[in-house]
């Protein structure tokens, strides 16, 4: 049968998506709860301290957990209004069978038989790796962890992978080959001890709010702020200074700057000396990166590259912070490294006030590429294909190396391998790739050639309408467990209520197919405690050593950071205190990054830098965010923001509608302009599906070492919408007044 999306069918009524009628009054009201649970905000790295207001066995509500530690009881737009979607109308309570008609009801038995023969079918015709897993870091750790055993033992195939492959590994891979390890160096508690705060492709006012504080706090102590971004986001609106430079050309600003700071003599020469590796090839990478040619290129003026070289370079303290701006592009771990050598270069590193931190993007970003579900890694953030990390994990599962699968595809290659019917089979949990993998058209096209897809959710998403076999998962706050927040602080998940009707618990659903599979014996958990307490085995010794941590430890601390060996060990709120790495020399490594184009860049033919982000109100591809109203009254659907000298030009008006078009796609969108960004770069937020999906016109091109998509660079033309795109846009976007679209 034709694997059409779910809303093209004649069931759109009962299985949505639409959004909640639920009351929405922000802070707890009448009645009084039955209890009040402590726990974290489902949205983003920062992992905000909430309190769970229950009922009858139900969330009515929240208030704010001012005890904890990071953000005091401050929560952002989506965090005080996270609680509505535990029981909204739209939540899945049965498993689901693809017919001709449509979805059909039926049994966990009628599920799981089904899929246990569709994974021995494939993989009886095609082999192991032909039936395949993607995962989301939203999942709490032991889920994590949990994936990565269940995907590699159970389905026994190397072929597992994450959406964090759309978010973090950069940063990782930058981190990794800078200090042999993958976390912030710093607690946010360092930021305002700062003299300087530098942040790179970071919209922190919209993307991570509960950050802000700390930054305000820095300035209040008379802190100096330097912002990145080609956008006047809300937190360059504040800064000292803004360098406003062409998307794609960040790592030609990481070196003017470094030219500035060795040519002024802004070097901490002792610690270069002492505790740096590969400064003599660096310095000669940069002889010629003036200020001029950085400029040139990134289209700013090399006086202002002058001064944020001279404000960095003469401060006794700094704190620098990056994300996905600089990250999400084929050179993203260049761009990465390009900053950590001004920090390195400067000495600014394991000491108070000193800080560098990469800003994680999605719930459980940070320990969820800790711990086993990226297609390279192993738990403790060990190397799939290292022999002495292989046999670790070996004995902590009780297998053979030869059980052991090895590095398999990444994302990305993942659905390039399905298209080319190369992979034949997928379950895919917490993961929406309809509206999160770029050039989403090409992603369609794949998905549907799949012999037999199966989601695991909570939600219809896009990707679940696809889907052969939809299983009802569980939410954040319905299954106990543990995460890791942006700045590596582990915290406790707790379970506030069951999941509804018929729905099972995440790793319920994944121990049953375990069994069913044969391998009950390698999964055989008394509870999610137990998993975690095997991911403490399985980590000792690891770069993510969770190993002295325990589920008691963090609660009754508030948070435990890692590394934490052993349960004596107090935690490691700030790395290199004592100035080494996690490297075997112990030393800090520079990496020349020398200059090079993104993979398209404007011509003739497409003129336009287009780029994508966040909006405040919205997370990641808004499975969740998209059906609560206050937040869609607040963001409806996309823009395409453009400065008012290209509107001009181009002869277009404040809300017209507009067609954006790269060479992979088309989305039409009313048009907003505004001075908050650079005359030849376009931009449009990636939350919606389908016809409204920014991913449609980016490019799937990869960087080399991270195999990260280069969602930020692409070219594009703007042009009028035609009529019958606009009527399509007015009935997509039904919950935009026609007043907008005027």
């Amino acid at each position: 049968m034709a694997r059409l999306s779910l809303p093209q069918q004649d069931y759109i009524n009962e299985y949505g998506p639409h959004v909640s009628d639920l009351p929405v009054t922000g802070w707890l009201s009448k009645p009084e709860p039955d209890a009040m649970v402590k726990t974290h905000c489902c949205f983003c790295g920062m992992q905000c301290g909430i309190k769970l207001a229950v009922k009858d066995g139900k969330v009515i509500g929240f208030e704010p957990w001012e005890e904890f530690p990071f953000n005091e009881g401050r929560l952002c737009p989506k965090g005080v209004k996270r609680y509505m979607q535990t029981h909204h109308p739209d939540r899945l309570t049965d498993p689901l069978i693809r017919t001709e008609h449509g979805f059909r009801k039926a049994t966990w038995d009628e599920a799981f038989d089904l899929l246990i023969s569709k994974i021995k079918s494939i993989q009886e015709r095609h082999g192991k790796n032909a039936f395949s897993m993607m995962s989301g870091v939203s999942l709490s750790n032991e889920k994590s962890y949990l994936v990565g055993k269940f995907a590699r033992l159970a389905l026994q195939t190397a072929n597992l992978d994450y959406n964090g492959r759309f978010c973090m590994v950069s940063a990782g891979g930058g981190n990794k080959k800078a200090f042999g390890v993958d976390r912030a160096a710093n607690s946010w508690a360092d930021i305002p001890k700062a003299e300087v705060i530098f942040l790179s492709g970071t919209n922190v006012s919209e993307c991570f709010p509960t950050l802000t504080h700390y930054i305000w706090k820095a300035r209040d102590n008379g802190a100096k702020m330097i912002v990145v971004d080609p956008r006047v986001t809300p937190i360059a609106r504040t800064a000292d200074y803004h360098l406003q430079i062409r998307p794609g050309t960040d790592s030609a600003l990481g070196q003017a700057l470094l030219h500035e700071l060795i040519a002024n003599d802004w070097v901490d020469h002792d610690f270069v000396a002492n505790y740096c590796t590969g400064w003599d090839q660096l310095r000669e990478s940069v002889k010629e990166c003036t200020p001029e040619w950085a400029g040139h290129i990134c289209g700013v003026t090399p006086q202002l590259i002058r001064e944020v070289a001279r404000v960095w370079g003469t401060a006794k303290t700094s704190f620098l912070m990056h994300a996905r701006g600089i990250e999400q592009q084929i050179k993203g771990v260049e761009n990465v490294l390009s900053l950590i050598n001004i920090v390195l270069v400067t000495g600014r590193i394991g000491r108070e006030g000193c800080g560098y931190g990469t800003i994680t993007g999605q719930g459980n970003g940070q320990g969820g590429r800790e711990h086993g579900h990226k297609c390279d890694q192993l738990p403790g953030n060990r190397d799939i294909e290292n022999p002495a990390h292989r046999e670790h994990i070996c004995k902590v599962w009780g297998i053979t190396d030869e059980e052991l699968p090895h590095k398999g595809k990444t994302a990305v290659e993942l659905f390039e391998a399905i298209q080319a019917k190369e992979i034949h089979g997928m379950i895919n949990i917490c993961c929406n790739p309809l509206v999160s993998h770029p050039d989403t058209n090409f992603l369609r096209e794949a998905v549907q050639g799949m012999e037999f897809f199966c989601v695991i959710d909570f939600f219809m998403s896009e990707t679940a309408r696809y889907a052969d076999l939809v299983l009802p998962g569980s939410l954040h706050e319905e299954e106990e467990g543990t995460s890791t927040t942006a700045e590596g602080r582990v915290v406790r998940i707790r379970a506030a209520v069951d999941p509804p009707g018929n729905a099972r618990t995440d790793t319920s659903i994944l121990l049953e197919i375990a069994r069913r599979l044969g391998k009950e014996k390698l999964f055989s958990y008394k509870d999610n405690e137990d998993i975690f307490n095997e991911l403490r085995r399985a980590s000792s010794g690891g770069t993510a050593d969770y190993g002295g941590i325990t589920w008691k430890r963090i609660e009754d601390e508030m948070g435990v950071f890692w590394p934490c060996p052993t349960e004596g060990h107090p935690g490691t709120p700030r790395l290199f205190e004592d100035r080494r790495s996690f490297h075997p020399d112990g030393k800090f490594h520079f990496h020349a990054t020398p200059y090079r184009q993104s993979f398209e860049v404007p011509n003739e033919e497409y003129p336009l830098y287009y780029t994508s982000g966040r909006s405040v109100f919205h997370y990641l591809s808004g499975t969740q965010t998209r059906r609560i109203k206050f937040l869609v009254e607040k963001a409806p659907g996309p823009v395409c923001e453009m400065h008012p000298m290209l509107a001009t030009k181009l002869g277009f008006q404040n809300r017209q509608i507009v067609t954006v078009e790269s060479r992979r796609g088309t989305i039409t969108v009313p048009l907003q302009i505004t001075e908050g960004i650079r005359p030849d770069t376009v931009f449009v937020p990636y939350h919606w599906a389908e016809n409204l999906a920014a991913n449609q016109l980016t490019v799937r091109a990869l960087d080399p070492i991270s195999k990260m998509p280069e969602f930020k660079v692409a070219a594009c033309r703007v042009r009028s919408a035609t009529k019958e795109e606009a009527d399509r846009l007015r009935a997509d976007w039904k919950n935009l007044s026609q007043e907008a679209l005027a």
